[in-house]
């Protein structure tokens, strides 16, 4: 703000010592309300303190009803009662009515209310009469304790009828009834420090008076006043209002109803010492307040005028501010508002650098997504293009060496054994780092179908017996046949296969031991081995991705430290969870794998059907890959097929019109025409013939095997393929069957 445009100001704090002497019209207002306040509030707080009253004497009632009902139950399992020995139990009972100064007597009735003894009488007196007899009856029908209404006895004053149900062997035996005395009550009455003036009574469950602060003697057994009963017979369990004593006397009336006995404890204030306390009050107040509103009604105008239109530009202002827009801070004379409108200012400022600022930011988090997104598809394209050119090099030396096997030379036989425990080495490799990548981007899917966990062990130790032959030691096994799951079978051998192969590497002479076995509703798979173990922290670890212990028998055996990351992400897919112990180094390692199991009753039974017989079939085989082609189709044609190879899709367009195959097996990355253009350009010019497209290639993402689907393929095999693959691709099957190769 230019030095040019400020005023002489004036503090805020003179104003309101002007405001203060001189006062304000609204200050009437407002004193008219503080009458009316402080008489609501008097009287509030009056109605609050006897409400708190009968909310505490209500406790205390209820807590002397809960007493004398445990008493009653404690004497109940009396074993002089329980045998039936009713003399020695009228000896017990007249005992405790002698200590209990409280209790007029104790009754005695059987299941049919007949009374049996009253300790106020002898033992055996026939001329007794029960007291109350709809409470009893209303024991001997719900089996609950009552307390019932005030009565007189025969030779007793007014008491309460206490009654508990006595149970022998889940039937009703007897009613035993324990005669209150109103004393009692009244003396907790007394207990309570009541304001002169004030009366409060405890009423039982018809409204009869159990004990009063004034006139017990006279008043008990007597019932609620007309204005009274009505009040709380129109209000939920406590309240306040205004009735009539039985004397005719205008009270405020507040209350209590007990829930469970439905008595209720009423306290009285009469209303012409509330009407003098209030007015009283009143008085003084208004006084005040006319005297002060006499004094300054004439300056609080002009002030107040004053400072509400300084102060609705300050609003106005600052409305401003909220929605973005600049502030324009006109100079006030008042010294604390001409503060407020510099700050006004400021803030208004410190907002525009504020947004030029977070505009600039916004745009550098947005750039910085977009070249994270970029950078995420590079690595996605990156790996999938990885995986495709380690695969094909891999495809001619896995295919070379089933074509050998086939041939049966015995030649090489352990060379070519070593060249294949290698090559599926790095084939394992490969599918860790794709299976990472997809970890990674959230797309690894699995099925949801049934699968038998003792089957999956049973196939994975079938495929590695050509490990197991090799080593020293044994390999336990104990599966239990029914522990079935829901989830992906593919996946499980992969997790199972890690698993095992992981104890054979790091234990080659020791017992392993594989057990499967349903336990809380969960199938639990654990592999123990007796080789290297781990450390607290190695076992804390072995499941991060790259985590390589440092160890020498470790980086021995190779591997890129990625297997136990994927076993654990794919079980926690299916819901399970996994975990590793060892009691140290050299003491071997425990590895349990935990999945909700399924009921073996809600599995359905599997379908049967028979392979069909696969003889000599036409194959034309299309691949870029001199080798691959080859040796494909020289182990298709040593299992029997007539097989022809091409090198471009254009020759596999000339050999189709020549002589059409029953199967082709195409590359997906051929050169100037793709394996999906082949694909539909083979439907396109044949459509009606009869055979079946199968895709050989090295990309083996879920959205490739989509586009084979779509592009007509029947099977999606993986690169490397081994020969019973190959062999399952070459069976006659519906366009929709996909093969779970290079998974």
């Amino acid at each position: 703000m230019p030095a040019g445009l400020r005023r002489r100001t004036v503090r805020l704090r003179t104003l309101l010592l002007l405001l203060t002497a001189f006062g304000l019209v609204p200050l009437a207002l407002i004193g008219a309300w503080g009458v009316r306040a402080a008489l609501d509030h008097q009287r509030q707080t009056l109605e609050r303190s006897m409400l708190s009253l009968s909310r505490a004497l209500g406790s205390a009632v209820e807590s002397e009803l809960e007493g004398n009902m445990s008493a009653l139950r404690t004497l109940s399992y009396a074993p002089s009662l329980a045998r039936g020995d009713l003399p020695a139990f009228y000896a017990l009972a007249s005992d405790v009515v002698r200590s209990r100064p409280d209790w007029a007597g104790i009754i005695l009735t059987d299941a049919s209310g007949r009374l049996r003894f009253k300790t106020a009488l002898p033992y055996g007196a026939t001329d007794g009469r029960v007291i109350d007899p709809a409470s009893l009856n209303e024991v001997i029908r719900s089996r609950e304790p009552t307390v019932g209404t005030v009565a007189r006895g025969q030779v007793q004053p007014a008491a309460v009828p206490v009654r508990i149900p006595v149970m022998v062997d889940g039937q009703l035996r007897y009613v035993l009834s324990a005669a209150l005395k109103p004393d009692r009550m009244l003396a907790i009455l007394r207990r309570q420090q009541v304001p002169a003036g004030w009366v409060v009574s405890i009423h039982e469950r018809n409204d009869l008076r159990v004990a009063r602060s004034v006139d017990h003697e006279r008043t008990v057994g007597t019932a609620l006043s007309p204005s009274t009963s009505a009040l709380l017979r129109n209000a939920g369990l406590d309240g306040v209002g205004t009735s009539y004593t039985v004397d005719g006397q205008e009270v405020l009336t507040a209350f209590t109803r007990l829930p469970r006995y439905h008595w209720s404890v009423v306290v009285g204030a009469p209303t012409s010492l509330l009407k003098q306390m209030l007015w009283r009050g009143a008085s003084v107040i208004a006084a005040g307040i006319v005297l002060s509103l006499l004094a300054c009604v004439v300056a609080a105008l002009a002030i107040s005028r004053k400072i509400v239109k300084a102060t609705s530009a300050l609003q106005q202002q600052a409305s401003r501010l909220g929605t973005g827009h600049p502030v324009q801070v006109v100079p006030n004379p008042i010294h604390e508002l001409d503060e407020v409108g510099r700050a006004l200012q400021t803030a208004s400022d410190l907002r525009q650098d504020s947004e030029r600022e977070r505009t600039a930011l916004l745009k550098s988090l947005q750039d910085a997504l977009d070249r994270a997104r970029e950078a995420g598809e590079a690595k996605d394209q990156f790996m999938a293009v990885l995986g495709h050119e380690l695969r094909n090099p891999l495809a001619p030396m896995v295919t070379a060496l089933d074509l050998m096997d086939v041939r049966d030379t015995a030649a090489f036989a352990r060379e070519r054994e070593i060249l294949r425990r290698q090559v599926g080495h790095m084939k394992r490799l490969v599918d860790d780092l794709l299976d990472l990548s997809r970890i990674t981007r959230g797309t690894l899917a699995i099925e949801k179908v049934p699968v038998n966990l003792a089957t999956v062990v049973h196939s994975v130790l079938e495929a590695t017996q050509p490990a197991l032959k090799e080593r020293a030691g044994t390999i336990a096994i104990d599966v239990d046949p029914e522990a079935w799951i829901v989830g992906d079978e593919a996946r499980l051998v992969q997790v199972v296969t890690n698993l095992l192969n992981n104890a054979l590497r790091f234990d080659p002479e020791g017992e392993i031991r594989v057990a499967v076995r349903v336990q809380d509703a969960h199938a639990l798979l654990i592999v123990r081995d007796h080789g290297i173990g781990m450390t607290p922290e190695q076992t804390r670890e072995v499941f991060t991705p790259f985590y390589q212990a440092p160890q020498p028998l470790v980086r021995s055996t190779g591997g890129l430290g990625l297997g136990l990351a994927i076993v654990r992400n794919i079980v926690e897919l299916h819901g399970g969870n996994i975990a590793a112990r060892s009691d140290g180094l050299g003491c071997g390692t425990t590895v349990e794998l935990r999945l909700p199991a399924v009921a073996s009753a809600a599995i359905p039974p599997p379908a049967t059907t028979l392979p069909a017989a696969v003889t000599g079939r036409r194959v034309l085989v299309v691949d870029d890959n001199v080798d691959a082609a080859q040796t494909v189709s020289g182990l298709l044609s040593a299992l029997g097929h007539d097989v022809q190879a091409v090198h471009h899709p254009y020759a596999a367009l000339e050999r189709f019109e020549q002589n059409p195959p029953e199967v082709a097996i195409l590359d997906i990355g051929l050169p100037e025409m793709d394996g999906f253009a082949l694909a539909q350009t083979l439907r396109r010019r044949h459509p009606h013939w009869p055979g079946q497209l199968v895709a050989l290639t090295g990309y083996g993402a879920a959205a490739d095997r989509a586009r084979t689907r779509e592009a007509g393929f029947a099977v999606h095999l993986t690169k490397p393929v081994d020969l019973a693959q190959l062999q399952q691709a070459l069976e006659p099957v519906a366009p929709a069957n996909e093969s779970g190769a290079g998974q």
